[in-house]
């Protein structure tokens, strides 16, 4: 529309909506329909939509979307469109060896033909036609009308509903009161799950559906009588503590009076199971985050009680180390516990991370971390080994980069008993299917000749084996390439 109309957003936003519900136009058609737009300069028409039936054989093997046609290639189209009215072909359209009757449709908004609907049908599953088959029929002439006519689609919000009935679903056919002039094998069958024992036809199906459906399992009773009585283009879930039903409804008015309406069924009880299997599942998965999270905490307080009654140094440093690497799992434990999906908004586990290196590793030291970019929303297996790496490469910043904090440096400018201000800067950049990290501190740079492939730090060895085994990424260590200072940068795949 934006490369070969001069539609406005009024207009394109009318064809949206008559998309959204023109598969119930070709199913009622057992047709084929193609949207064709008028070109701006207007030499022909552009194919802007196509929808095929699933009530019947196709018309079209190929797509069309995007073909031209140029006036008088097609005068269905032409006059349809010159004219608004409705235009039928007399005799059939041969495509290869199959017939295929041609109709055209204008397309009406604000009281101007803005697109032409054409309906192909594939002549040869055409038959004998049964009374479904003319219910349908007639409904599909009322909705042509109605589009013709600028009634139809409906403006308004769509259906929330992803699960929205089909006509296959369940049809009925309602008349201006609200009652029951037809209804499909499928919707009496519908009916029947229900706790219907006799048949639709003939009754009001507001009142049937409030005998068959206790009060807390309907909606309100303004939107039962005009989704049930056929007076509301809308649609409404109802059901017992068995049976779930959407129920949707499509006024008809061919000629701008209230003739009745479409009624579509559908028994989407196994999707209402299955969606409160899912919500079990959740809830037990987030459960099992929280308490893995805990038990985490707990092997945590353990260490860091371990590491209080021991005199070596050393040791005590290795505990708060480990103390720290637990830490970091059971962040993103705690942010999984409290997801509905499998993956963590990384960026609020990356500050966590920054607070919780710089408090156990240089307390009552001014080293800020501060990140540059975001990473956005990770997978879980992901996000725990890039929360190890990335504190594994913060730690290191923080107690490598600026010295021993039992020596602080008194040559600040005010004076205080505290080393030199540092800062940590990590650069963020998500591009097609990678992540690149990089973390750069002002600290006191890598000591000389220091080799990445030779080095027995544990820290270092640990990234490595997560960044090249658990990630699939690269690991590269420097200088900082203006300035002093280490660079540490992480490019790994986000599949």
């Amino acid at each position: 529309m934006r490369s070969h109309t001069d539609l406005s957003l009024e207009d394109v936003a009318w064809l949206q909506l008559l998309q959204a519900d023109w598969q119930i136009l070709a199913d009622l058609s057992f047709a084929d329909l193609v949207l064709w737009l008028p070109d701006a300069s207007g030499a022909g028409f552009w194919a802007g939509g196509q929808m095929r039936p699933t009530t019947g054989p196709t018309a079209y093997v190929d797509d069309v979307v995007g073909t031209f046609v140029p006036r008088g290639r097609r005068p269905l189209l032409d006059a349809a469109y010159a004219e608004g009215r409705l235009v039928r072909e007399g005799d059939p359209e041969w495509r290869g060896e199959v017939p295929v009757r041609v109709e055209t449709i204008p397309v009406r908004h604000g009281g101007r033909v803005i697109a032409v609907v054409s309906r192909n049908t594939n002549l040869l599953g055409v038959r004998t036609p049964s009374r479904l088959e003319l219910a349908y029929l007639q409904t599909a002439a009322d909705l042509t009308q109605m589009i013709a006519q600028g009634y139809f689609p409906a403006p308004g919000q769509r259906s929330d509903h992803a699960d929205s009935p089909r006509v296959g679903d369940g049809f009925l056919r309602v008349d201006a009161a609200g009652t029951v002039t037809y209804a499909s094998p499928n919707a009496l069958s519908v009916y029947r799950r229900l706790g219907l024992s006799g048949d639709l036809t003939g009754l009001s199906l507001a009142d049937l559906t409030r005998d068959l459906v206790p009060p807390r399992r309907r909606p309100d009773e303004e939107t039962l009588s005009a989704v049930l009585g056929g007076r509301a283009h809308r649609d409404t879930e109802v059901g017992t503590d068995t049976v779930s039903l959407i129920i949707r409804s499509v006024p008809l008015r061919p000629d701008g009076r209230h003739i009745g309406a479409l009624v579509l069924v559908r028994d989407v009880t196994d999707l209402r199971r299955r969606d409160r299997e899912l919500v079990t599942k959740d809830a037990t998965i987030r459960e099992i985050h929280h308490r893995v999270k805990n038990n985490l905490q707990t092997v945590a307080a353990l260490l860091r009680l371990q590491a209080r009654r021991i005199d070596s140094e050393a040791a005590k440093l290795a505990l708060e180390e480990a103390v720290r690497r637990v830490g970091s799992i059971a962040i993103v434990h705690e942010t999984l516990s409290q997801a509905v999906e499998e993956t963590v908004d990384f960026d609020e586990i990356a500050e966590r991370l920054g607070t919780m290196v710089t408090d156990v590793s240089m307390v009552g030291r001014r080293v800020h971390v501060v990140r540059d970019g975001e990473f956005g929303s990770l997978p879980s297996e992901a996000a725990t080994a890039l929360a190890m790496v990335l504190t594994e490469v913060l730690q290191n910043a923080v107690e490598h980069g600026y010295g021993d904090p039992g020596q602080p440096d008194h040559g600040n400018d005010a004076g205080e008993d505290l080393a030199p201000a540092g800062q940590v800067v990590v650069t963020v950049r998500r591009t097609v299917g990678r992540l690149h990290l990089t973390v750069d501190d002002d600290g006191r740079g890598l000591p000389e000749g220091f080799d990445l492939d030779g080095s027995t730090n544990l820290g270092l060895s640990i990234v490595r084996t997560l960044v090249e085994s658990e990630l699939g990424g690269r690991l590269e260590l420097g200088a900082v390439p203006r300035g002093r200072g280490t660079r540490v940068v992480l490019d790994v795949p986000l599949a």
